[in-house]
């Protein structure tokens, strides 16, 4: 399964799937089911950090057309995550190969789960 035009295993692995794009942001959702759970019945922070960073690096990868690598990322979480959670990715500066980028990640209600900044840096060997 492609997620805005690459294959991204872990992605699928996942559950997490591509909803839409606009210039320099990325939607995603995670269909989540009982193996994203922690021992408390809600969404293991680790799920949800991997869809903060697969919406982060989308989103860079879309703004600069090259495959990036995330460098440094920062994660709050705001509220316990459950059901389908929803992604999204935005560009805040793009350098040559360097960018500096956003997600935040809501419950189906649209509440605010997680927040986090990042920085993503153009993968070697991609030109």
């Amino acid at each position: 399964m492609a997620v805005f035009g690459a294959e991204i295993p872990f992605a699928a692995h996942c559950g997490i799937e591509e909803i839409g794009s606009a210039e320099g942001c990325t939607r995603l959702r995670m269909r989540a089911g009982p193996e994203h759970a922690n021992n408390l019945g809600i969404i293991h922070g680790g799920a949800i950090c991997t869809l903060l960073d697969i919406c982060m690096g989308t989103a860079a990868r879309t703004a600069i057309g090259a495959p990036v690598m995330t460098i440094d990322m920062q994660a709050a979480f705001l509220a316990p995550g459950r059901g389908d959670l929803f992604g999204e990715g935005r560009v805040v500066r793009a350098g040559g190969a360097i960018v500096f980028t956003e997600a935040d990640v809501r419950d189906a209600a649209g509440r605010l789960v997680a927040r986090s900044s990042g920085v993503m840096k153009k993968a070697r060997g991609t030109g």
